[in-house]
């Protein structure tokens, strides 16, 4: 059975050269009798590949010994929640900045803990694009400055991080491990798997280990940083398959060259696609040109008929996950690391045979 191209925004491509080593090892996993799916999370086999998840991570974002990695759950909607309830102190505030459908999630979890405040809203706009630096309107005191590093639905991207002295907290969620970035001047990080990283289900956090310490003895023990962090995130049952493919993947990610080789493919795959769209009047850009994703890039067509045209043949022809947002509509292609470049060059050929055929 031949694979399509999965263009989906989450869950979704994983490279199949790590499907084809967890098939081979699904059964009897490396002679041990059973599948690592069946193993215990305190066991010698399971134990090897947390590790290597660990110092996969550590090694390709050059994590210093200050940092701590987290395999939770929940997914980022969970964190949305669970990052404040441990930075915020009594009394104090966070900033946030409004970039997006992702951005006003995070955003809302932290009104209803009262401890919300907004730096910068660039939501509203269109076309779609990021806060800017001399738009941030910082509170006084605040315990850290929240960004989504990368709006799945706009399809738009910080290209450069905000520099305040404050911690950075941010969702990569959909661009983690797509590029290489300083860690230092972030508190926290977090992400769901099911972009980048593996399938969903795993959520990987990264978290200065300083700012744990301060949690209230309010927040319930698995709401803690620092419950995960004593525990090395093990304090309940890890999703261990989970984490067996992130283990795979970063290996992959390593294989391939790491973090600049990455970053140097996913920019070819994009600007690829944005020039067949900039080509013509036929396709146009939803984000602010400048702030352009390099993870999932959106566009429209000139009716919402042709739009649900092109998503069926494109279907019909291999390449699927094409609908963009139901809150927005259009046409959204998600290319994360995983995804193949020959996939952009068969959609960009698509392309130009729909606009000479519908145009």
């Amino acid at each position: 059975m031949a694979r399509v191209l999965n263009f989906s925004a989450g869950p979704a491509t994983l490279p199949e050269e790590v499907l084809k080593e967890a098939q081979s090892e699904l059964v009897d996993y490396k002679g041990s009798g059973m599948s690592l799916m069946e193993a215990s999370h305190r066991g010698k086999e399971y134990d090897a590949v947390h590790q290597e998840a660990v110092a996969n991570v550590t090694e390709l974002l050059n994590l210093s010994d200050d940092y701590a990695v987290l395999f939770l759950q929940g997914g980022a909607s969970s964190q949305f929640a669970m990052v404040p309830m441990n930075l915020v102190k009594e009394g104090q505030v966070a900033d946030y900045t409004n970039s997006g459908s992702w951005a006003k999630k995070a955003i809302a979890e932290a009104k209803i803990l009262e401890c919300c405040h907004i730096a910068a809203d660039a939501s509203g706009e269109k076309p779609a694009r990021m806060p800017r630096q001399d738009e941030l309107d910082l509170a006084a005191g605040s315990a850290y400055l929240h960004i989504t590093s990368n709006e799945t639905i706009g399809g738009i991207q910080w290209k450069t991080f905000p520099k305040v002295d404050l911690p950075l907290v941010a969702d990569m969620s959909s661009d983690i491990l797509s590029r290489p970035f300083d860690m230092n001047p972030f508190g926290l990080v977090y992400a769901g798997a099911q972009k980048n990283l593996g399938p969903s289900g795993v959520t990987l956090v990264i978290i200065r280990k300083d700012l744990a310490e301060g949690v209230s003895g309010k927040v319930p023990t698995m709401l803690r940083y620092k419950t995960h962090i004593e525990a090395d995130s093990l304090y309940n049952t890890p999703p261990t398959f989970g984490i067996y493919i992130l283990m795979l993947v970063t290996r992959w990610i390593k294989v391939k060259g790491g973090l600049n080789a990455m970053a140097e493919i996913n920019v070819r795959k994009a600007a690829k696609l944005y020039a067949a769209i900039d080509a013509t009047d036929f396709f146009s850009g939803t984000a602010a040109v400048e702030d352009r994703s390099d993870m999932n890039v959106t566009f429209r067509l000139p009716s919402e008929e042709l739009e649900t045209k092109f998503i069926a043949e494109a279907g019909a022809n291999g390449m699927k996950g094409l609908k963009g947002h139901r809150s927005v509509g259009g046409v959204r292609a998600s290319i994360y690391n995983a995804f193949p470049e020959e996939g952009i060059d068969t959609l960009v050929e698509f392309m130009k045979t729909f606009e000479a055929e519908n145009g």
